[in-house]
């Protein structure tokens, strides 16, 4: 790919990457980069993860016991008459 810019923004880019100490090649790449490319989120920790986690059931008001999960209940309506 290639992409023509013009004088001015071809200078204050140059002036840029300049008191960067980098080349203005590397400073547009990087500042695509960074425009158009997501970061990837940091890891969580297994125990904040799992911290998460049980805040979240705690704060549910339904609890779902073993026969309410059996597969009888989950398809007890799927079956025919």
């Amino acid at each position: 790919m290639t992409i023509t810019i013009g004088p001015e923004l071809e200078a204050a880019l140059a002036a840029y990457a300049k008191r960067q100490g980098t080349d203005p090649e590397t400073l547009a790449v990087g500042t695509l980069h960074s425009c158009f490319l997501p970061k990837s989120p940091e890891p969580i920790p297994h125990d904040e993860w799992l911290k998460r986690l049980r805040a979240l059931t705690i704060k549910s008001d339904v609890y779902l016991t073993d026969e309410d999960m059996s597969r009888e209940v989950i398809y007890a309506d799927d079956d025919p008459p």
